[in-house]
């Protein structure tokens, strides 16, 4: 019974001061407590594999190509520039082959009122005519009627079974051979040396050998 009576005085206090502490005023709000400091950065994630890519779109239509306009008009002409300075002189190229002398030391002789024979052959004399002519040069013989102003025939010369050639010539003399007997003829023979046969074949690479007029004409032949 004791011990009762020891709590309940006890139990009683308690109530009160529990009632008491309801009806007071609450008391100030305390300060506020200062932040913590922010942690360590984790470290960074491991990188997540790339999504699969979309479709591709469809390629889009080419556009037709314009068509060409007009041409601009020409613009003036512009200023004549400076002379450029003179270059320098080229090499000098290969000397040339030497040419054809030009001068002929042609000779010709005209035999006046002559006769051929029937019976062999008419010789007559050539002084111009020497061994180097007869190697390579040219002799050429011509004859017409004497006193006549037509033309001289070329030799070999045939009409109506009449001939008349330059048979042969050789070291100052030539031969003429004829078919019929007749006087009264003139002979020309031209005398050619062999460089200036080459001459004459530069020079007038298409004369006719047989037309004396050409023939004069070409060797200054008077």
């Amino acid at each position: 019974m004791r011990k009762l009576r020891l709590l309940f005085p006890a139990l009683m206090i308690c109530l009160f001061s529990m009632n008491a502490c309801k009806k007071g005023d609450p008391g100030p709000a305390g300060a506020n407590g200062t932040n913590g400091t922010n942690g360590a950065q984790g470290p960074k994630g491991d990188t997540g594999s790339p999504g699969p890519g979309g479709p591709q779109g469809a390629t889009g239509n080419t556009g037709s190509t314009g068509g060409t306009g007009p041409q601009g008009p020409q613009g003036p002409e512009g200023p004549t520039g400076p002379q450029g300075p003179t270059g320098p002189a080229g090499p000098q190229g290969p000397t040339g082959s030497t040419g054809a002398d030009g001068t002929m030391n042609v000779k010709s002789y005209l035999l006046i009122n002559k006769s051929v024979t029937l019976t062999g052959f008419t010789n007559f004399a050539i002084p111009a005519i020497t061994q180097d002519i007869v190697d390579s040069g040219v002799v050429l013989a011509y004859f017409r009627t004497t006193g006549s102003t037509g033309a001289y025939y070329a030799l070999p010369y045939s009409e109506a079974g009449r001939t008349i050639t330059l048979s042969d010539f050789g070291v100052g003399y030539v031969n003429i051979k004829a078919n019929f007997s007749q006087s009264g003829l003139d002979f020309k023979i031209v005398v050619i040396p062999g460089g200036s046969v080459t001459t004459l074949q530069v020079a007038h690479p298409n004369i006719n050998f047989k037309n004396y007029s050409e023939v004069a004409s070409a060797l200054h032949i008077n």
